[in-house]
């Protein structure tokens, strides 16, 4: 019974921090505005002090807001948000437009994906070879979108851990939310053969410990998905913004 309670107490304050986590990264509850009072938060949504308490933890733990003694609980610059954190990718994406996200996202990986790959030659570890290279046997063999998808993801994840550096995990993670939508787009196009060559490439410089190779491998493949998101989407999302 205790642990019972326990979970639905959990799945409370996490809806309430969910509430009020999109209200700011909408931007209704501007940076360095208050937060309405825990009285206020607790007769609009309905729960008790403690929920809302444990809330306002959850999203000082994300870096959204902070409380003063006497200025009371406000949001935090967006530069010192958690921008990694699930959640907070989570809510921004869903208040984000399309071509601002891919955009973005590419930004990230032209920065930084070559570099993990490269890394990736000289210190991955048998294991992380041999999950690569399921990730891309997964890709061959799909026989959906939604399978493709997904083993593309876990190809890209695998390439980020592979590199040993843990620096670069935490990006791995994120991309089960960040490379979604723009897997999906791209899954939508007729480039699926050139993509199994492009990501076999990558896969057999990381395991010919061939650095200089994996590097230049990545940097076609990503040059070549950008082209196809601008392709199927008829309109280039990666201009100036």
């Amino acid at each position: 019974m205790f642990k019972e309670s326990a979970t639905i107490a959990r799945n409370v304050h996490s809806q309430v921090a969910d509430r009020i986590g999109a209200l700011i990264v909408r931007g209704e509850i501007a940076p360095g505005e208050p937060l309405p009072s825990e009285v206020k938060i607790c007769e609009t949504l309905d729960v008790s002090r403690t929920v809302v308490r444990e809330a306002i933890r959850t999203l000082t733990g994300k870096g959204l807001v902070e409380s003063r003694a006497k200025s009371g609980t406000r949001v935090r610059p967006r530069e010192e948000w958690n921008q990694l954190d699930v959640d907070v990718l989570r809510w921004q994406l869903e208040h984000t437009d399309v071509d601002s996200y891919l955009a973005k996202v590419f930004e990230l990986r032209n920065a930084m994906e070559p570099t993990a790959a490269a890394l990736a030659a000289t210190a991955a570890t048998d294991d992380d070879r041999r999950l690569l290279r399921e990730a891309y046997d997964a890709m061959v063999a799909a026989r959906s979108n939604a399978e493709f998808v997904a083993a593309d993801i876990a190809f890209h994840k695998r390439l980020y851990i592979a590199s040993r550096n843990e620096f670069f995990w935490p990006i791995a993670q994120m991309f089960e939310i960040t490379l979604r939508e723009s897997f999906r787009l791209a899954a939508l196009g007729d480039h699926r053969p050139r993509a199994f060559e492009e990501h076999r490439e990558v896969m057999e410089a990381i395991v010919a410990r061939d650095a200089e190779r994996a590097w230049t491998a990545t940097r076609v493949l990503l040059g070549n998905a950008s082209d196809d998101l601008v392709r199927i989407r008829g309109r280039n999302p990666f201009q100036k913004r």
